[in-house]
């Protein structure tokens, strides 16, 4: 048997069973006895004994001193398979949203860390509040004093938006096409929009590229949209989060993207 098979095989064992997964959740985090496992499972003393008997027999756990440790392996055999339920369960648990939607600029570390996004909520425009999503965003960014973002098309209010966080002594750095740069800037005051630039404050880099997404990162807060597979921006709903994880996984993704249309 090669190694793939072998892992193969070590993986559809610890998948197999509900009650392995759950002791070896225990056993990940410190080492405990037969008694302290079904304590803290509640799961009965005959199924906690058969299966860390086979866990030992496969080579997943040892005992030391009347207590169970996971093996090296094990722990990144277990990770791998509670990472992989994770992203199963955000992809279908925002099925709406990822579903017939171009992906084509989410990083790989981005999709790599997809789960970092577990937290978020999906918020979708009604038929009673078709602004439901825009306003949504433009509440979380008049608020913030540091703004990233990426806008893939021009919106009436994203210059008086740029405008009143300025204003506000707010810090605002912006990646959006070319082709609207001209009608987002001159609808900024010029003095403003000059000082600002010249201590910092704003920083806007238009590309040439296409850009297939909408992120913003405010203070505190994330928000994400998608383009459909016929290229038209899906207005109707956002990824919004005010997780830390999710907030960093944002950073991260409007680096990248930076970098990649910089380019």
């Amino acid at each position: 048997m090669n190694i793939h098979n072998e892992i193969n095989s070590d993986i559809k064992f610890l998948a197999k069973s509900e009650i392995r997964l759950k002791i070896l959740s225990e056993l990940y985090d410190r080492p405990n006895s037969i008694h302290g496992l079904v304590k803290r499972t509640n799961i009965n003393y005959s199924s906690v004994s058969s299966n860390i008997s086979k866990l030992e027999q496969n080579n997943h756990i040892r005992k030391i001193k009347h207590k169970y440790h996971i093996n090296p392996m094990t722990k990144i055999y277990f990770k791998t398979l509670i990472d992989f339920k994770n992203t199963v369960d955000i992809i279908n648990d925002y099925n709406e949203f990822w579903d017939k939607h171009n992906l084509d600029q989410l990083s790989i570390d981005s999709i790599k860390n997809i789960t970092d996004l577990k937290e978020s909520t999906l918020v979708e425009t009604t038929p009673i509040d078709i602004y439901k999503t825009h306003n949504t965003i433009k509440n979380e960014l008049l608020q913030s004093m540091s703004i990233k973002a990426i806008f893939p098309y021009l919106h009436p209010d994203y210059p008086q938006i740029i405008e009143s966080v300025l204003e506000n002594n707010g810090k605002i750095e912006l990646v959006i096409p070319k082709s609207i740069y001209s009608a987002i800037i001159t609808q900024i005051d010029m003095k403003l929009r000059r000082e600002s630039s010249k201590n910092g404050r704003l920083k806007i880099y238009p590309v040439n590229n296409d850009l297939k997404i909408y992120l913003t990162i405010c203070d505190g807060s994330m928000s994400l949209g998608l383009f459909k597979n016929d290229d038209s921006f899906d207005q109707n709903r956002i990824l919004v989060s005010n997780d830390e994880k999710s907030h960093k996984w944002a950073e991260n993704l409007f680096k990248a993207i930076k970098e990649d249309v910089m380019k």
